[in-house]
C-alpha cells in the first residue's frame, strides 16, 4: 500500500508541465564597448588630434583594424585558450546545495525505478550502506566512520555484517558516474538520507565534506552489532561510537525497514508488515505482540505468534528485557513523532562520525523530499 501510494504521488508530480528557461548570452571577448570609442573620440577633439581625413587618422585607423583582426584570429585558431583562461579566473567547481539536491533527485528517480529488489525498494539497503560505514567508528581512536568509504575495498567490504552491500554500492555508480565531483563516502551518506526521506521517514540534515581514502585505512572487523548478542553487546557496540541508551533505542528504530536474509546474516524475514515505509511500527510490534522461538535450521530468532511472518532478532528482544532500554521503546510506540525527533537526531550524528569537517554545523542542508515537492506544487 505505502509502494503504490508512493508511485500515485510521484506520478501525479510528475504530470505538471516542464517549464524551461533559454540564455543567450553574447560573446564579451569579441564585443569592444561603444564607450571606450565615444571616450577615444572624445580624447583626441581635446588635444587637438588630426582630423579623420588626414594620413595619420588613416593610419590610426589601419591599425586599429590590424589589432581587431589578429585578436580575432588567435580566437578563431585556438578558442580554447580563452576558455582556459576564463576557467582559470572562475576557480575550481565548488558545488552548492542546489548540486546535491540534484544528486538527492536522481538518488529518488531511480529508487522509483528500480523497483525489483526486496519488498520493490533499494531504499533499505541504502539505510543499511551508510549506517555500516559509519557505524565503524571508535571514540577513543578517531578510527573508522563516514568518512573513506573503505568499504570499496575487499578487507571491509568482505566482513559478515557488510554482505549484501555490493547490491547498494552497485545501485549508485550510475549517480557517481553522472557526478564525478562526488566522492564516494559524501554519495553513500547522501542516498541514506535520501531512502529515509523517499520512505516517508523524518528530515535528516546533510553536511558535505567527507574524502575517499585507500584501503590502508580499513577499519578492523566486529566494529559492527552482532545480532545473535542482547544489551551488553549493545552498549559495547554502540557506547564505542559515543551513544547512550536513549540513543541506542532510536537508531534500533531503523529496523522497521527492510529484512534479514539467510545468505547473508543467516537470520531470515522482516520486522514490520511495512518494510520499505518508516514508522514507529517496530517498537508498536515489540511491546504490543508476542513473540516466540522460531523452530528452524537457522540461529536463534524470534517470530510472531500471531502471523508467523515476521521476525526480531536477539538484539530486537533485549530492547523489551532491559529496563532501561524499555523505558525508550514504550515512548516510541506510543509517540511516532517523538520517535521521528529523535531518530533525526541520532542519525544525523551516525552519519558525521568521524568527518573532519572544515565547515560549521550552519553548512547543514536540509533536501526537499518528493513527498515536498507534490504538496507544495
Amino acid at each position: 500500500m505505502a509502494t503504490a501510494a508512493r508511485s500515485f504521488t510521484r506520478s501525479a508530480l510528475r504530470s505538471s508541465p516542464a517549464t524551461f528557461k533559454t540564455t543567450v548570452t553574447r560573446n564579451s571577448r569579441l564585443v569592444v564597448p561603444r564607450q571606450t570609442f565615444q571616450q577615444s573620440r572624445r580624447g583626441y577633439a581635446d588635444s587637438g588630434a588630426p582630423k579623420a581625413g588626414g594620413s595619420s587618422g588613416l593610419i590610426w585607423g589601419i591599425g586599429l583594424a590590424a589589432l581587431g583582426g589578429g585578436g580575432y584570429y588567435a580566437y578563431s585558431q585556438n578558442p580554447g585558450l580563452f576558455a582556459k583562461a576564463e576557467e582559470k579566473t572562475k576557480g575550481p567547481f565548488e558545488p552548492k546545495y542546489e548540486d546535491y539536491q540534484k544528486v538527492y533527485k536522481t538518488i529518488a528517480k531511480l529508487l522509483e525505478e528500480k523497483d525489483e529488489y526486496d519488498d520493490g525498494s533499494y531504499g533499505p539497503v541504502l539505510v543499511r550502506l551508510a549506517w555500516h560505514c559509519s557505524g565503524t567508528y571508535d571514540k577513543e581512536t578517531g578510527t573508522g566512520g563516514s568518512n573513506g568509504a573503505t568499504m570499496r575495498f575487499a578487507p571491509e567490504g568482505d566482513h559478515g555484517a557488510n554482505a549484501g552491500l555490493k547490491a547498494a554500492r552497485d545501485f549508485l555508480e550510475p549517480v557517481k558516474e553522472a557526478y564525478p565531483w562526488i566522492s564516494y563516502s559524501d554519495l553513500w551518506i547522501l542516498a541514506g538520507v535520501t531512502a529515509i526521506q523517499e520512505m516517508q521517514g523524518p528530515h535528516i540534515p546533510y553536511r558535505p565534506g567527507r574524502s575517499d581514502r585507500d584501503l590502508s585505512f580499513c577499519t578492523p572487523d566486529g566494529r559492527l552489532p552482532d545480532a545473535s548478542k542482547e544489551q551488553k553487546h549493545l552498549r559495547a557496540i554502540f557506547g564505542r561510537m559515543g551513544f547512550n541508551d536513549q540513543e541506542i533505542v532510536a537508531l534500533s528504530g531503523a529496523h522497521a525497514l527492510g529484512r534479514c536474509h539467510t545468505d547473508r546474516s543467516g537470520f531470515d524475514g522482516p520486522w514490520t508488515f511495512s518494510p520499505t515505509t518508516l514508522t514507529n511500527d517496530y517498537f508498536k510490534l515489540l511491546v504490543e505482540e508476542k513473540w516466540q522461538n522460531k523452530k528452524w535450521n537457522g540461529p536463534k530468532q524470534f517470530e510472531d505468534v500471531t502471523t508467523k511472518t515476521l521476525m526480531m532478532l536477539p538484539t530486537d528482544m533485549a530492547l523489551v528485557k532491559d529496563k532501561s532500554f524499555k523505558q525508550y521503546v514504550d515512548k516510541y510506540a506510543r509517540d511516532n513523532d517523538a520517535f521521528f525527533k529523535d531518530f533525526s537526531d541520532v542519525v544525523l550524528r551516525l552519519f558525521e562520525l568521524g568527518v573532519p569537517f572544515t565547515q560549521g554545523e550552519d553548512a547543514r542542508w536540509t533536501f526537499k523530499s518528493s513527498f515536498d515537492e507534490a504538496a507544495s506544487a
